[in-house]
């Protein structure tokens, strides 16, 4: 398989991230931590059935870890979306992408996962916190 990369893969996967911040960012806490890390959960499993064999299966031991400790520590998400990035990358070399028709799934995802995992780093506040809200400066007489 030919291992595919363009503008619109990088441009794609931006806006996904920003999508899924914008989105979880609305879901009030304890939801949001939660939902997030079962997310993370999920993300361990979704190579299951790809082209690593059974190394898809312990890569999940990880995966699961920093779900089950993302569950008080947004830290240990973030980390889960780093070690994804990795298993993306590796995933896209190797040439089985994360959705089989889209070649350049995997790299999407491997840029996706960093932006998501920034966010979590931060705590995964809401849109406005993240981008820190800017106060009018005021004239003085």
């Amino acid at each position: 398989m030919e291992n595919t990369f363009t503008v619109w893969t990088l441009v794609g996967a931006v806006c996904i991230a920003a999508v899924l911040i914008l989105v979880f960012s609305q879901v009030r806490e304890p939801y949001r931590q939660t939902l997030n890390a079962l997310l993370i959960a999920g993300a361990g499993a979704i190579y299951w059935s790809g082209g690593f064999g059974v190394w898809e299966f312990p890569f999940a031991i990880p995966m699961f870890y920093c779900a089950y400790r993302g569950l008080s520590d947004y830290r240990f998400i973030g980390f889960g979306w780093l070690l994804h990035t990795a298993w993306d990358v590796a995933h896209h070399f190797y040439g089985d992408p994360i959705v089989p028709f889209a070649l350049d799934s995997s790299a999407g995802c491997a840029i996706c996962d960093p932006i998501l995992a920034l966010w979590f780093f931060r705590g995964a506040p809401t849109v406005i916190d993240f981008f820190g809200k800017t106060k009018t400066p005021e004239l003085k007489a």
